[in-house]
């Protein structure tokens, strides 16, 4: 991202909870959530957060901690650590803001950053995505993105194990 005053380094991206939460304060239009593992980034994440950052003026992306991760997907995931994650992530142009969480669902970051847009891929329905009750009690939308065919981090990690 560039702003007025140059570019906007990925570090500068990832913030804490608290950070994000006054960040969003200074956010201009609608601020659009997205959250993931986002372990291995493949064509199918990078669509749906260019989609997602088309619904609105800014966009955070939620990322599982490594021990969220372990819970959810088992002890030999992540392939990635968080940090790593997180700076890939804070890499793309399309990503305005990213935030580390530590719970099995984004349900408290989604409270504290209370965005106008939730996205999510179309593994999910409006009813199972975390945080969309908070989002349209609001007034806020929920979208769900259609998923790219033939991309998924486990079946990249299945052909890697051969």
């Amino acid at each position: 991202m560039v702003t007025r005053d140059g570019p906007r380094f990925p570090s500068s991206k990832v913030m804490t909870l608290e950070a994000a939460a006054a960040w969003r304060r200074s956010v201009r239009g609608a601020l659009v959530f997205t959250n993931g593992v986002f372990d291995l980034l493949h064509p199918g994440h990078l669509d749906m957060l260019d989609c997602a950052r088309r619904e609105g003026a800014a966009l955070l992306v939620g990322v599982n901690s490594d021990a969220s991760v372990k819970r959810l997907k088992g002890p030999a995931r992540p392939v990635r650590t968080s940090a790593e994650r997180a700076i890939v992530l804070a890499g793309l142009e399309a990503v305005d803001a990213v935030v580390v969480f530590d719970e099995d669902t984004p349900f408290n970051l989604v409270k504290a950053i209370e965005p106008d847009v939730i996205v999510k891929g179309g593994d999910y329905s409006p009813d199972t995505i975390v945080g969309a009750d908070l989002v349209t009690a609001r007034g806020g939308r929920v979208v769900v993105m259609p998923l790219v065919d033939g991309h998924s981090t486990t079946s990249t990690i299945e052909k890697l194990r051969g």
